[in-house]
């Protein structure tokens, strides 16, 4: 079995850092388009985006902003051709399953998911839910979610949606190195007492941190991963033969 897994590209549009290098990887997962990328030219069974895959995500009656269309095409013949396609949502793109699993018949799961890999149990989530003491934005998701948000956003005009999320996006700051190192060490206590749950791999997103962390744990090979993102690292997780392996896009080319 071949799994890849990928988180935070944050997409924009084609102006945005990782949008054409986003492209180009899911065009060589199938095979095309990219006749050096041997290591991702055959394709792999299992497609996992473990969240904010796109910076905003607003749609209805099918209209997506249309500058996501040419990805969203790649990841549909994808899935024609057989994979099987996962979104975990994150805190940016939420709301998918409209769109994503009645539409493309891809599996969208609003928090956490777990997935069988040969045998091994892998806990898959984007992870903004993990530092519990941030009570702030956890409060502040509740509300985004909520059926009062969801249903005052489907009243606005979705091209003013885009508008404003657009605008949202260009004034974001991200995440300080700091903060990123406290929610890395946050994130792998929580992967510890996953361990004790008898997981064996524990993989997130949205600390923007690619790490790779094996170890044995009450007699049992352990992982934990974080998956990076597309701004700065252009990192992909793949299992295959039983082994985790962390890549980096730009390096395969």
């Amino acid at each position: 079995m071949k799994a890849i897994f990928i988180s935070d590209v944050h997409l924009k549009g084609p102006n945005g850092p990782g949008y054409e290098k986003c492209l180009r990887f899911l065009r060589a997962l199938r095979g095309s388009g990219a006749p050096n990328l041997d290591p991702l030219a055959k394709c792999c069974d299992l497609l996992v985006i473990a969240g904010d895959f796109f910076d905003f995500w607003f749609e209805r009656g099918g209209q997506i902003f249309p500058s996501f269309r040419p990805v969203v095409e790649v990841l549909a013949g994808l899935r024609r051709e057989g994979v099987r396609i996962c979104f975990c949502e994150g805190n940016h793109d939420f709301s998918l399953a409209d769109y994503f699993s009645e539409t493309l018949g891809i599996e969208v799961f609003p928090g956490d998911a777990e997935f069988a890999l040969d045998g091994r149990r892998a806990f898959v989530s984007h992870g903004d839910t993990v530092d519990t003491e941030n009570r702030r934005y956890l409060t502040l998701r509740r509300f985004l979610r909520s059926p009062f948000a969801y249903g005052l956003q489907r009243r606005l005009p979705l091209r003013f949606l885009w508008s404003i999320a657009r605008s949202c996006s260009e004034m974001g700051q991200g995440i300080s190195p700091g903060a990123q190192q406290r929610l890395s060490d946050v994130m792998y206590r929580f992967a510890v007492e996953k361990y004790r749950e008898g997981w064996d791999a524990v993989i997130l997103g949205h600390s923007h941190q690619a790490i790779l962390r094996r170890e044995m744990v009450e007699g049992r090979m352990r992982t934990f991963a974080l998956l990076g993102d597309w701004i700065v690292h252009d990192s992909f997780l793949v299992y295959e033969g039983g082994r985790f392996a962390m890549k980096r896009f730009e390096s395969a080319v």
